[in-house]
């Protein structure tokens, strides 16, 4: 088997498991299908390396290519985010990936993929009002996901982590 083949057979199987039926729930028929085959196709190769406001942007881009790809009429921003980041992630934890497209490079900016187990522990280490009311993923906004992100930002800067990381720590322990 040839490397490239491998390695694009690698991200289809990242794809795939990474944004799984439980992820995207309720969101609509054929979201998740949808999305997994976007996210197999995504070009690694592109993802700006250099600079965090251009890889902020392709971000945002990724995310309307999503939303534009969905075979529903509303357009669930958090769930398309949430996919995404997911998705980044465990690119990011595989070593082949993660070797091939430098993601290492990328791991500080990468956000914390949210939905509502990772929303409540946030919410349990922040003081009350600190953050918005979680509106569910299909709600999800761009401006409270913000909020979410930067207040994810100062709670992996105390634990010494990139905030991407910090899924592993509040997902398990709000399940």
């Amino acid at each position: 088997m040839k490397t490239n083949n491998f390695i694009t057979t690698l991200q289809r199987k990242v794809a795939f498991t990474a944004v799984g039926p439980s992820a995207l729930r309720g969101q609509g028929k054929g979201v998740l299908r949808a999305s997994q085959n976007l996210l197999a196709q995504i070009p690694l190769t592109k993802i700006p390396k250099l600079s965090k406001k251009e890889f902020q942007l392709w971000l945002e881009h990724q995310t309307t290519l999503l939303l534009d790809n969905l075979p529903i009429k509303n357009r669930p921003w958090g769930a398309a985010r949430k996919a995404i980041n997911l998705f980044l992630r465990d690119a990011l934890y595989n070593k082949y990936l993660s070797k091939k497209f430098s993601l290492q490079l990328i791991e500080k900016w990468l956000e914390v993929p949210l939905d509502s187990a990772v929303a409540k522990g946030l919410k349990l280490n922040g003081d009350r009002g600190e953050l918005p009311i979680w509106p569910g993923l299909k709600s999800l906004t761009r401006e409270v996901s913000e909020d979410f992100q930067v207040f994810a930002s100062k709670q992996a800067h105390l634990k010494g982590i990139a905030k991407v990381h910090l899924d592993m720590y509040l997902w398990l322990a709000n399940r």
